[in-house]
């Protein structure tokens, strides 16, 4: 007698669970993975002018002009410089502590204007901006230590002390123009 050979079936992973546990993955990967939003630079920009109004006219004395090059070189109105000076420059010019006719009239009416390349390296274009910011955040920091003791992040921004340092005595007036075609 001759035995026949059974044929053996392969033996299967069951398949029928497999997309539910794949969609649980998918869910729990997308759940717990934190997605970072705060791309860029925060700025808080001014309302859209009126069209029918024209702009008040500004002093040169008014304006300190900050050009940054394609090759990154600074120039804080027409004389070269270095990001590390801009800080300190930028304070004088807001403070003008001596009353110098070169400087701002006051904290009020300096106007600091950023202008780039658009070959600018990008580093160098943050790193001008924070030094300007950071020059404005330690005038306002002076001022609150002078006045209240007290650090000017830690005042509330609701409250009449923070608005007083923000807006009155030293406004943050950063016009950043548009760079040359080229």
């Amino acid at each position: 007698m001759l035995l026949k050979k059974r044929k053996r079936t392969e033996p299967e992973i069951p398949g029928s669970s497999l997309a539910d546990i794949a969609f649980l993955l998918l869910i729990f990967f997308l759940v717990t993975t934190t997605i970072n939003v705060d791309t860029g630079i925060g700025l808080t920009l001014p309302p859209i002018p009126d069209e029918s109004i024209e702009p008040p006219p500004i002093k040169e004395r008014n304006l300190l002009k900050i050009l940054v090059s394609a090759q990154g070189l600074v120039l804080l109105d027409d004389q070269p410089s270095s990001i590390t000076e801009v800080k300190e420059k930028v304070k004088t010019f807001i403070k003008n502590p001596d009353s110098d006719p070169n400087l701002s009239e006051s904290p009020d009416k300096a106007i600091v204007s950023i202008k780039t390349d658009r070959r600018t390296p990008y580093n160098v274009y943050i790193n001008m901006l924070d030094e300007v910011i950071g020059a404005y955040n330690e005038l306002r920091d002076e001022a609150s230590m002078a006045s209240y003791g007290v650090p000017f992040k830690s005042l509330d921004e609701t409250s009449e002390e923070y608005e007083r340092i923000a807006k009155d005595l030293y406004p943050k007036k950063i016009s950043i123009a548009e760079p040359d075609e080229g």
